[in-house]
């Protein structure tokens, strides 16, 4: 499964959009823990992660790192933001910690991908995703994936 979620930046990479493979994502949400016990981190199947090494390259820019996984955006304060920054997290988002726990317990396939899309509307005309709203970005990036896992 690869799953592509729209995402607000925490930690500057350039200027949005862009695009991260969530190598492990913070758990401020309810869904992962109905899959495994109360920790951090949910994380991507390293067996996986590895192989995407050098799959993104003439496309559009893709980060590896990790995200903060909220299911409130009420959650997402000054104080909240700038904790999540200085434990190096690039990006919030809704999905990839529930979509993890679940992949770690059930044994299956998954990737996550954030769609870096807006500065966290800190900015006039944010949340603009690209071109055709980032679809022809992400569908790059969704068969790069597909291609080098098989």
């Amino acid at each position: 499964m690869v799953s592509v979620t729209s995402s607000g930046q925490i930690t500057p990479r350039g200027e949005p959009p862009y695009f991260i493979v969530i190598d492990r994502a913070l758990r401020d949400e309810g869904t992962s823990y109905h899959y495994l016990p109360p920790s951090d981190w949910s994380a991507a199947p390293e067996r996986l992660l590895s192989r995407l090494n050098g799959a993104f390259e003439g496309g559009p820019r893709v980060l590896t790192g990790a995200t903060w996984t909220t299911d409130a955006p009420f959650r997402e304060t000054e104080t909240a933001i700038a904790a999540a920054r200085a434990r190096g997290i690039l990006a919030v988002e809704m999905e990839a910690a529930g979509l993890y726990a679940f992949a770690k317990t059930r044994g299956r396939a998954v990737i996550c991908l954030a769609h870096v899309t807006n500065q966290m509307g800190t900015i006039e005309g944010d949340f603009e995703k690209g071109k055709a709203n980032g679809t022809a970005a992400a569908l790059f990036v969704v068969s790069r994936i597909v291609t080098q896992l098989g």
